[in-house]
């Protein structure tokens, strides 16, 4: 297998896909995989990719924050599914919006739409909720599901409401810090090489290093509960070993198994698309996770390249962190994504 997937990273490292790949497969719980292939960048200062340089996570900040969080407040009775958002956003109930749920907001299927460029106007935070609050629904709720960043933008806001705290503090207290993710947070500070820079902006005259890429998210200070996040593949390999493990790190209950349980289940059958609590849930159709991993294989995708999934029933755990947007905003990792899943798969199993 080590030499199928490194051939093949490094065809796709060839071709400018992303200039680096660092990938760590488990299965039945011990590493079988672990290989960094390429350059954090293309730069006369660029390094050989390690397991502990920082990829702005994307949207991974989703299930390794927001999703969380909410499953806590779920277990401490903060919160539950079906409460409605307007209970701690009293002025999202505009335009018919009254009966839209936590629920909905976690599964993408709350009638919102999928995303508005609000850095366009270099809006703050505090805008973009307001922004958010005056949205007219795209679609009947629970009828389809449209992707919505706007619908996790205003989970943060409902974290922070339920917890008395920042979204970036409680996910350092009570889930970074009691894993020993020591890499793991918003608006990190580290030296230039330790960053696998993302894509070319005018305005910085260069790569962004340790700035996150979402254009929403850094015009609201950097935080946000669709993006953000930055982390390695050593601190990204304990969270999945915790989801593995039931919620549970080295003895420490992290999240309730119950809870961890129902937060993979297809909550929309209704739509094309699985999906969980958060999670993009494999299913039967076209998946990131290509086409041999189980049907109850879950996990979720960066738009930066970063992914990870786990399947349950073959015990199989798959991290990739690339910097694919190093080379702007190409959709190449659409197939590259899937095909690595196949050869992983079949390398393994036959």
């Amino acid at each position: 297998m080590k030499e199928a997937v490194r051939n093949y990273l490094q065809r796709e490292i060839d071709l400018q896909v992303t200039p680096g790949a660092v990938i760590r497969v488990r299965h039945k719980g011990k590493i079988v995989l672990d290989e960094t292939v390429g350059t954090n960048s293309l730069e006369e200062d660029k390094v050989p990719v390690t397991s502990s340089h920082l990829f702005d996570m994307a949207s991974l900040t989703k299930v390794m924050v927001t999703l969380p969080a909410v499953l806590q407040l779920c277990e401490a009775g903060d919160i539950h599914l079906h409460d409605k958002v307007t209970r701690f956003i009293p002025s999202f109930q505009k335009h018919g919006k009254d009966g839209t749920t936590i629920k909905q907001l976690l599964t993408h299927s709350s009638g919102l739409i999928a995303h508005r460029p609000y850095f366009e106007r270099k809006l703050s935070a505090t805008q973009v909720l307001k922004e958010i609050e005056e949205e007219k629904l795209e679609y009947s709720p629970d009828s389809n599901v449209v992707y919505s960043d706007l619908g996790f933008i205003l989970l943060m806001e409902i974290i922070e409401k339920a917890s008395g705290q920042k979204i970036d503090e409680y996910a350092k207290q009570r889930l970074f810090v009691p894993m020993g993710m020591n890499d793991t947070g918003y608006k990190p500070s580290h030296e230039r090489q330790r960053y696998a820079p993302t894509e070319y902006y005018e305005h910085l005259q260069g790569h962004k290093y340790g700035i996150v890429h979402d254009d929403n998210t850094e015009f609201m200070d950097g935080i946000s509960g669709h993006a953000g996040l930055f982390s390695t593949m050593d601190d990204l390999s304990i969270f999945t070993r915790m989801l593995e493990n039931d919620g549970v790190h080295e003895g420490k209950k992290i999240l309730d198994p119950h809870w961890l349980a129902l937060s993979r289940r297809n909550f929309t059958p209704f739509a094309d698309e699985s999906r969980g609590l958060g999670w993009q849930l494999k299913g039967s159709g076209a998946s990131p996770a290509g086409d041999l991993m189980s049907e109850s294989t879950y996990g979720h995708t960066g738009f930066t390249g970063t992914s990870f999934y786990i399947d349950p029933e073959k015990e199989l755990t798959v991290m990739l962190l690339t910097n694919r947007v190093y080379f702007g905003r190409h959709l190449e990792m659409l197939r590259l994504r899937p095909r690595l899943h196949n050869i992983i798969y079949t390398t393994l199993f036959s």
